[in-house]
Order: structure tokens, then C-alpha cells, then sequence
């Protein structure tokens, strides 16, 4: 098999070949074989050898090669078919066909696939009755005279069925396709006819017709007209009957009335109505026997029906009960019995109907938007009781038979209901939450017929959907909602739930009427207490100590204890006792100044306790994760505590001159723990999460005070250099940039900032020389902070003690890395370095010295194997150099360019010179200056006037 010399491309070879890809355990021989068989189906000889693989005596692998071989010469390969051997292979190929009628299937299959590709060679062309020979040859039995009556019939429809495949599937020319697309449509009726005959006779056997569905579905792919498949319909409807062909006539019925085009065509659409209609008993029968599958294909066809021509049935203004009543028959598949998913899964097809009736209802002129409003507003109505209906949970014993899939699905299916409810509110309006609440007034206040915990729990879920993202601040009811909620007794964890989100939903409204936070505040701190409503109950509080912070005061003192008491306890999962401390950052950061201090201090102090403990523990697993966790809940906490914003406030309100405040809470708060960060660190500067977490704790201190972390600067400049030294880490480094980014322009901060940058790029420079390619990230933030440097204080640049060149040096080895984040970053700081040549002198000496190496890298990075996303970030360092170094671009350029192959053999010297003039004529769009980039990159690779240029 390792020589591939034409003579070697004989019968006997490639079913040795065969033999060794099938049967051969051996992995390296297999694949040499495979390599072998793909040159022998490319060779001239594979034109006559197919043949002889299909005799009748070969097994139905070597046979199946040779469809596939035959397949591959007429669709790859047809300019290479020997002169005047079209009509052989014409004939030879429908005697094939004849001869595997019977099978092997896949065989068939294939040679029918191999029949389509011809067609679509040779139409219209040089054959333009191919269709109608087709049709004639294998209905007559010529050259298939060995098979069967049935066997020729399911040939032809494969071949049938595969022509619009092969169509969709082959690589051609647009115009090509639609000339091939009319010339197949022109055939559709003779098709249509033969189809049509097939579903109506009475003896048809049933594989044959599932057979015509999937050839009628793959015609459809041509853009049949809907009236021209009137007769073809009416058949599938009446096999809706037969149990055996229901799936199938479903997925027919559904491909033709979904067709967009048939919009043109509103008097046979108008005729496709009352046979939807005609299933109802059909429907009602099915729902009745509990036969899921009937109901939900049933379902599917009336909501394809009204969702895809909404707008055409509506306009037909004269016919209007009749698509009402197919709006009742959608209704009626809404609310199906039982429960979603366990007994029936029809409903949720119907949702987006909902949706589009209500776009295309509303989207009418106003005479007809007047009519169909009066007409379904009321069904809005009727369709939100049936919504609430079906979110509503089964009873206990019931739900807890449920599989814990079957509880996902309920639970997204909720959330599409809920979409569904926000959706119709637009519709409806002020008026539908009144009719919520009326009936949710009644639920809990009539005593002579009690409710179950279900139908509150779906009255509530109503009102959450609408409140999540309506403003429902003009409503009238949101008082009495408030009012009810602790009337309600949430004795199950579902409707226990369901309030707290409601309460959450209504934070907002509650910071325009703070008077009614002391009804609803002692709920959700009641439930804080329970692990079972962690999510809802936590999300509530942070939701209402965000919105409301400014009205909290009276019950600051209340939210602090019960939170505090259930974080010592451990009662929720560490996201949640996140989402509590940022929920009492916003709180005691809203409290008066003179109170802040102490409750910060008696909220922090018993977690710095603990992790004092800690600290003085031997490092191990099990007091890893504790200390991470506590760092945590002081970096969450710090995130939110924001007394910037209180200032801002108390300036609107009473503008007048204060006395400026002592150090921040948080400050103080950071400055006794200190002395604890650092000897955590010490114990675990090897281990990154530990140090992430430490960095965190400064990093959102730093986000959140800015210019009030001063007094800190100094001490963190020299924690962060003493994490970096011990263990280089991205988060150390990212923090520094949260520095020179607030701090970098004070001249007070100026000197640590500076040691600490030296530092770090000291540090870098020798990672770079003992090997960097396992530290990406690293390198990234490395590249990001002198950026940030360059960005916001170039001055730094002119220490004596930083060595520019090194930083230059990292970044030129950095375009060797593969990630792309690193890359954007590389590109990033050479972009600022460079629009810094005039005005810090190391760096004009710098790039005379050593422009043409970054020259150099760069083209190379282009001309390699260039992601689409990096070339506009490398255009953007050319750009730079364009601007700022026009004088020496063009000799640094073309020196760069100079040696043959580089940057890619795939460019010539025209291609270089082009280049160059573009390059050094675009100093003014850095849109045009991506495009020669882009094209330019292309070009390197082979690619220019690809597919692949497209997409680039």
C-alpha cells in the first residue's frame, strides 16, 4: 500500500485494500489503507473499477466502495469522464439502481445519490427530461427487471427523495442552484401526481408511503407553492388516522404549512383551517385516553398553522370566526389536563403562538387593531387563568414521585410561562394585576372554601413575573399585595419561595413607599434562617438593601444580627453568604456616618477572630477553603460599601459645606487587619487561591473607596511586591494596575508605585528567561499593567531604575504565545509604547535601536497562522508605528520584508510592495489600516478569495 502508482489501481487491489481498512487490527495499517483508497476513488481508473466492485458477488462492503466511489468521480471529479461515455453512465447507472432495488439498502442509497449528482450535472441542459425519464424507466420496470413491483417503487423514491437533498448539500454556484432549483420546481406536478397516487391507493404498503412523506418534505426544500400541494395535504390529514403513519404525516403536514411562501396564498390556507379544525375530536379523544403522542402531534400542526400565517389569517378580516376558532383550538392545547411534563407535553408548544398573535394583533391598522382587540383581549384573559393554571405545582405526594429531571423541566417550563405573563402584561395592563390581586384577596380571606397552598403560590408567581422586569409603580394594587403577603402561611417550601422572589421583585417599588418595608423586612428575615430558601430569601434581602439602603435605618440594627447570626451558624452555601455581605455593604454604607464605624466593626470583627484562629493553624485542606471563604466574605462585603454615593445624596439633599471626614470605615477596618492579611499570606503564598482571595479583598476595597484607600497605598505596594517575589501571580498584578490606575498621578504615591513596578518587571523579565510559556496569564497582566502604565502616567517610564528594554524584550517573546487574550494584551502595550517615542526619551532610543525586530515579529505573527479576531489588534500596532514613526517605518518595512518566504511562502514580491504602499500610505483611518492587515494575512496563508475570506 505505500506505493501509489497508477497501474496498482486495479479491482484486486482495492479490495485488498478494503480488506486491511475493515478487519485489520492494526491502527497505522488501517489509516495507510484509507490513504490509499481516497487517491484510488480520485484516480482516472476508479471511472471503471466502481463497476466491478458492484457486481453481484461482492459482499456489501466492497459494493458499498463502489457506490461511494461512483458517488465521488461524478461529484468531485466529472470533468475527469472520459468523452462521450455520459449516456454509458447514464444507463449503466440506472441499471444499478435496478439491480439494488432490493437492497443492500446503503448500497442503494449511495447509488442513488450518485444517479442525483448526475442530474444536477447534466440539467438542463443535456438532459433536461431526467425527472419524467426517471419517473417512466422505473414505473415501467425498465432496466429493473429483476426487481419487484414495491422494490422499483421505493428506488424511485429514494432517488426522488435525494435529488433536493444533493441539491441542498453540493457545492455549487448560487446561480447555478437556482437554476437548478426552477428547473427541479418545473417537475413538481408529474412528482406531486405520482405521490399523490401512492398515499390514496388503498394497497399501498405502509413503508412506501412513509416513503412519499420524506420525498414530499425534501421537494418542499424547493420552495413548492402551497396550492400545488393542496391534494398532497388532504391526503396527509387523512392518514393522521392511521396509528402507524401518524408521526410521519405529522412531520409532512407541519414542513408544508410551515412554508413562509405560503403566505402568497391565502385562499389555500383559508382551505388548511377547517381540516386543522376536523382533529379536534381527534385531539379531545386523544387527551381523554391519555395518549401523549397523538395530542402533541395534533398540537403541532394547529400552532405551525397559526403561528407561521398569523398575519395573513387575520387580514382575512371576512373569515374571522373560523381563525378564532383556531385560536380556541390553540387555547384548548395551552391548557391540556394534567401536569407538565409528567402527563402531557403539548402546552408548551403553544407559548410562542401566544407571543405572535399578540405582535400581529397589535401591529394592525387601527380599525382592525380596534375589532381584534375587542375580540381578544378577553381571550388574554382567559389565557392567563389557564397559564397560572399550569404553573401551578402538583400536590406533595405527587411531586415527590417526580424524577429530578421531570423537576428541571417544570421548572424552565415556569420560566417560559412567566416570559409569557411579562409578555401579555403589555397587552393588558394595569388591569390584569388588579384581576391578581382580587383573586388572590379572595384565596386568602374567604374562609368558607380554603385554598391550597398551589393556587396562592401561582397568583403570587403571576405577580412576580410582572414585577421582575415591569415598573409597576402607578399600580394601585401593590399596596394590598404588601398588605396580604403576611397574611399568607408559607408552610411549604415552594410558596415560601415564591414570596421571597415576589418581595425581591418589588425592592424597587419599596424604595418609592419605605413605609411598607416593615411589613414585608420581618418576612424575609425569618426565612434568612431557613437553608431550604438560601437563593430566594438571600436574593431578597440583597435586592431591598440595595434599592432601599437610604431607608433602612430603623432596621439596620434587626437585618445585621439575624445575618450576622446566620453566617456564624453556617447556615447557607458560600455564594449566599456572598450575596449577605454584599447586601450589608450597601446597607452600612447608607447608615449616618457616626454609626458606621461600630457596626462595621462588630460585623467583621468575629470573622477576623476566626481567621486569626486560622492563621495560627498549621496550613492544611481542611483550613484552606475556611480561610478563602472568610476572605471572601470581607472582599464581598467592601464591594458594595460604598460611602461615595451617600455623600452624593447628602449633597442633593442639603448642600452645604461639610467638614471632610476622618479615614473610611473600610480603611480603618483594613488597617488593623493588616497585620492578619500578612501573616495569612505568609503561611500561604505558595498556594494562588489563598493569594487570589487576599488580592480580591484589596482589589474591591480599592474599586469601591478609589482615592480613599491612600492611607494603604504604601503598606500594599509592599504586600503585593512580597506575593510577586514569592510566588509571580496574575491576581498580584492586577491589582497593581487597580493602582497605577487611581494612584498613578499623585505625586504622594509616586515612589512606591515606581519600586513596585521595578519590582515586578525584574521579576517578569526572569521568568521570560527561565521559560514563561507556562504562565499565560501572567504575561497577559504583565503586558495589561504597562499598558496601564504608559496610559496613565508615562512618567514612571523615565526612572533609571526600570528597565524599558525588558518589558520591550517580554513583549516581543510574548507574540510567540498561543493564547489570544495574551496577544491582544502584547499588542496593547506596544500600541501605547509606541505613541510614547517623542516624550519619554528610552523609549524613541529603544525603538531606533530595536523597531525593525518588533517590525519583524509582528509581520511574522501576520503572515503565521493569524486568528481573524488578532489581525485588527495587530493592525492597530502598525497603526501606532505609522503615526509616530513615520520616518523610519518605511526602512524597517521593507529590510523586514526583504528576505524571500517571510513572513509566507504563499507571497510574492508584488505582494510585499503593495503591502508596504499601503502601509505607509494609511496614517489617518485605522478602520482601512485592519483591512490591508486583514487582507494581508490571507494573503500569507492562501486564503485571499476563499469562503474563508468572508468570515475574516
Amino acid at each position: 500500500m505505500e506505493s501509489v502508482n497508477a497501474e496498482e489501481f486495479t479491482v484486486e487491489a482495492v479490495e485488498r485494500a478494503l480488506q486491511q481498512l475493515y478487519y485489520d487490527p492494526d491502527m497505522g495499517k488501517k489509516n495507510v489503507a484509507q490513504k490509499w483508497l481516497t487517491q484510488a476513488q480520485a484516480s482516472p481508473q476508479a471511472w471503471h473499477f466502481c463497476w466491478a466492485l458492484l457486481r453481484s458477488d461482492k459482499v456489501p462492503e466492497i459494493q458499498f466502495f463502489g457506490a461511494s466511489t461512483l458517488h465521488a468521480k461524478i461529484s468531485r471529479h466529472w470533468s475527469d469522464l472520459p468523452t462521450g461515455q455520459l449516456d454509458s453512465l447514464r444507463s449503466q447507472l440506472i441499471a444499478q439502481v435496478g439491480q439494488f432495488a432490493s437492497g443492500p439498502k446503503m448500497v442503494l442509497t449511495r447509488l442513488c445519490v450518485a444517479l442525483a449528482s448526475l442530474i444536477l450535472h447534466v440539467l438542463p441542459e443535456t438532459w433536461p427530461t431526467a425527472v419524467p425519464d426517471l419517473l417512466c424507466a422505473f414505473q415501467t420496470g425498465e432496466g429493473v427487471t429483476e426487481a419487484d413491483g414495491q422494490a422499483r417503487c421505493l428506488a424511485l423514491l429514494e432517488i426522488l427523495a435525494v435529488l433536493p437533498e444533493e441539491l441542498q448539500s453540493s457545492r455549487i454556484a448560487a446561480s447555478r442552484r437556482s437554476q437548478l432549483r426552477s428547473a427541479l420546481a418545473v417537475e413538481w406536478s408529474s412528482v406531486c401526481s405520482l405521490l399523490q397516487q401512492l398515499l390514496q391507493r388503498a394497497d399501498t404498503p405502509c413503508g412506501v408511503r412513509e416513503r412519499v412523506m420524506r420525498c414530499v418534505s425534501s421537494w418542499l426544500t424547493l420552495d413548492i407553492a402551497l396550492k400545488d400541494s393542496e391534494g398532497l395535504l388532504h391526503s396527509c390529514f387523512a392518514l393522521l388516522k392511521e396509528s402507524e403513519l401518524f408521526d410521519m404525516a405529522v412531520e409532512t403536514i407541519v414542513s408544508i404549512i410551515s412554508q413562509p411562501d405560503c403566505q402568497r396564498f391565502a385562499d389555500s390556507l383559508l382551505k388548511v383551517v377547517p381540516q386543522v379544525l376536523g382533529l379536534q375530536e381527534q385531539l379531545k379523544k386523544a387527551v381523554q385516553d391519555g395518549d401523549m403522542e397523538t395530542s402533541h402531534g395534533i398540537c403541532r400542526i394547529a400552532v405551525a398553522l397559526g403561528e407561521t400565517h398569523c398575519r395573513t389569517l387575520l387580514e382575512q378580516v371576512d373569515h374571522w370566526q373560523g381563525f378564532q376558532a383556531l385560536v380556541s383550538m390553540i387555547m384548548s392545547c395551552t391548557g391540556t389536563p394534567g401536569r407538565y411534563p409528567v402527563d402531557e407535553t403539548s402546552s408548551s408548544l403553544t407559548l410562542t403562538f401566544w407571543y405572535t398573535l399578540q405582535d400581529e394583533v397589535t401591529s394592525l391598522d387601527a380599525e382592525r387593531q380596534t375589532l381584534y382587540l375587542q375580540i381578544y383581549r378577553p381571550v388574554y384573559f382567559q389565557l392567563v387563568d389557564v397559564l397560572l393554571q399550569k404553573a401551578c405545582f402538583p400536590r406533595d405526594e405527587d411531586y415527590a414521585t417526580w424524577s429530578a429531571d421531570d423537576k428541571e423541566q417544570f421548572r424552565t417550563y415556569r420560566v417560559d410561562i412567566s416570559d409569557t405573563l411579562m409578555y401579555v402584561f403589555e397587552l393588558l395592563g394595569p388591569e390584569l394585576l388588579r384581576n391578581l390581586y382580587d383573586k388572590l384577596g379572595t384565596l386568602l380571606t374567604d374562609t368558607t372554601h380554603p385554598s391550597s397552598w398551589q393556587d396562592i403560590e401561582a397568583l403570587l408567581f403571576g405577580f412576580q413575573s410582572i414585577a421582575e422586569t415591569v415598573d409597576v409603580s402607578y399600580s394601585d394594587v401593590i399596596p394590598g399585595l404588601i398588605g396580604l403577603i403576611p397574611l399568607i402561611t408559607a408552610n411549604n417550601i415552594q410558596l415560601a419561595e415564591t414570596i421571597m422572589f415576589t418581595i425581591g421583585s418589588l425592592a424597587e417599588w419599596l424604595a418609592d413607599h419605605p413605609v411598607m418595608l416593615a411589613s414585608v423586612l420581618p418576612v424575609v428575615l425569618h426565612g434568612l434562617s431557613n437553608p431550604d430558601l438560601s437563593v430566594s430569601c438571600v436574593s431578597a434581602l440583597k435586592r431591598i438593601c440595595r434599592e432601599c439602603r437610604h431607608d433602612l435605618h430603623l432596621h439596620a440594627s434587626d437585618i445585621i444580627a439575624v445575618s450576622q447570626a446566620v453566617l456564624v451558624k453556617e447556615i447557607h452555601k458560600s455564594p449566599q453568604c456572598m450575596w449577605i455581605m454584599q447586601a450589608l455593604g450597601f446597607l452600612l454604607s447608607a447608615l449616618p456616618s457616626e454609626e458606621i464605624l461600630g457596626k462595621l466593626l462588630s460585623l467583621v470583627t468575629p470573622h477576623i477572630q476566626q481567621l486569626e484562629k486560622l492563621a495560627n493553624e498549621l496550613p492544611s485542606s481542611a483550613n484552606k477553603l475556611p480561610t478563602i471563604h472568610i476572605l471572601g466574605l470581607l472582599s464581598n462585603l467592601f464591594s458594595t460599601f460604598d460611602l461615595n454615593k451617600q455623600s452624593e445624596r447628602l449633597e442633593v439633599m442639603r448642600p452645604v459645606q461639610t467638614q471632610p471626614r476622618n479615614n473610611n470605615p473600610v480603611v480603618v477596618v483594613l488597617q488593623q487587619a493588616f497585620p492578619l492579611i500578612q501573616t495569612v499570606l505568609n503561611k500561604w503564598l505558595n498556594e494562588p487561591e489563598v493569594v487570589e482571595a487576599v488580592c480580591a479583598v484589596f482589589e474591591k476595597s480599592l474599586k469601591t473607596l478609589i482615592h480613599e484607600f491612600a492611607p494603604l497605598v504604601t503598606q500594599l505596594c509592599e504586600l503585593i511586591g512580597q506575593i510577586f517575589s514569592a510566588y509571580p501571580q496574575a491576581s498580584a498584578l492586577d491589582l497593581t494596575r487597580q493602582l497605577v490606575h487611581i494612584f498613578g498621578c499623585e505625586k504622594d504615591h509616586f515612589t512606591p508605585i515606581t519600586a513596585l513596578l521595578e519590582l515586578i518587571t525584574n521579576i517578569t523579565m526572569s521568568i521570560f528567561q527561565l521559560g514563561s510559556r507556562d504562565h499565560p496569564d501572567v504575561v497577559e497582566s504583565f503586558m495589561q499593567l504597562h499598558a496601564q502604565v504608559l496610559r496613565r502616567k508615562s512618567e514612571l517610564y523615565l526612572s533609571d531604575h526600570l528597565d524599558i528594554k525588558a518589558v520591550f524584550y517580554c513583549g516581543i517573546l510574548s507574540f510567540k504565545f498561543p493564547e489570544t487574550p495574551t496577544l491582544k494584551a502584547t499588542c496593547l502595550l506596544f500600541t501605547e509604547l509606541i505613541s510614547h517615542c517623542e516624550d519619554v526619551p528610552a523609549v524613541r532610543e529603544l525603538l531606533q535601536d530595536d523597531g525593525k525586530l518588533l517590525l519583524q515579529t509582528l509581520l511574522e505573527a501576520i503572515g503565521g497562522q493569524c486568528p481573524s479576531g488578532l489581525a485588527e489588534h495587530y493592525a492597530e500596532v502598525l497603526f501606532s508605528v505609522s503615526r509616530n514613526c513615520p520616518s523610519v517605518l518605511s526602512l524597517w518595512l521593507r529590510e523586514a520584508l526583504l528576505p524571500p518566504g517571510f513572513p509566507s511562502s504563499h507571497l510574492t514580491a508584488e505582494n510585499k510592495e503593495h503591502f508596504c504602499q499601503q502601509i505607509l500610505r494609511e496614517q489617518a483611518s485605522k478602520r482601512r489600516m485592519k483591512d490591508i492587515v486583514k487582507e494581508f494575512a490571507l494573503l500569507s496563508r492562501g486564503l485571499e478569495g476563499t469562503e474563508y475570506t468572508a468570515s475574516y
